[in-house]
């Protein structure tokens, strides 16, 4: 119920700040538990993919640290999120969400490229396929990489690819999940062009 709530309340917000957003692919969404992987462009896209999902619930890591205020720990815990040590992640960075996807019916939001994440997180996304059995999904975010383009009203648009190729029967040794990981990269490649063919992502400088 809090999630529901939340979520009537932030696509409002979403809305003021920035108006409409526009959806490419959204016929590619499996009506099943799936994991959302994404390559990590800023802060607020999990937020847009979530919207995006709708009717359907997601789930996410986010660092352990944010957990320790009490406050923003009742948010997090009721928005689905799960804490993770994002260099020694864990079992739980795997059961937690394979739970999530098989008993809850929920949808993973993950970002398996980001260089922040152990190498030991990078090949979760294989391994909680694997488990799971849910199909990995491509989203790619292009929009304002800045909060002040966001709300400057700078156009977003949410990609969505087809499923990725995953062998669920196969042995998952460091081969497979090598060729996962390319693929996924290919994929989100394939749908930044299928928006903007001249797109190029380029990190905004972090100031000192």
């Amino acid at each position: 119920m809090f999630y529901k709530v939340i979520r009537v309340l932030v696509r409002g917000l979403v809305f003021l700040l920035n108006g409409r957003y526009d959806v490419v692919g959204k016929e590619n969404l499996p009506d099943k538990p799936y994991i959302l992987v994404a390559p990590h462009r800023t802060w607020w896209e999990p937020i847009f993919f979530a919207l995006v999902i709708s009717p359907r619930e997601a789930t996410f890591m986010a660092k352990k640290e944010l957990f320790k205020n009490p406050i923003l720990r009742f948010i997090l815990v009721h928005a689905h999120a799960f804490p993770v040590d994002r260099v020694h992640p864990g079992p739980s960075a795997i059961k937690t969400p394979v739970k999530a996807l098989k008993k809850e019916d929920r949808v993973l939001i993950m970002f398996p490229s980001g260089t922040r994440y152990s190498e030991e997180l990078k090949g979760g996304a294989s391994l909680i396929a694997k488990l799971s059995k849910a199909p990995l999904v491509p989203f790619v975010y292009q929009g304002p990489l800045t909060f002040g383009g966001l709300m400057r009203h700078q156009k977003i648009t949410v990609g969505i690819g087809p499923e990725i190729d995953f062998d669920f029967k196969a042995k998952l040794d460091e081969k497979q999940t090598k060729q996962v990981n390319d693929d996924m990269e290919e994929a989100w490649k394939t749908v930044d062009r299928e928006i903007d063919p001249s797109f190029e992502y380029i990190p905004p400088k972090k100031k000192h």
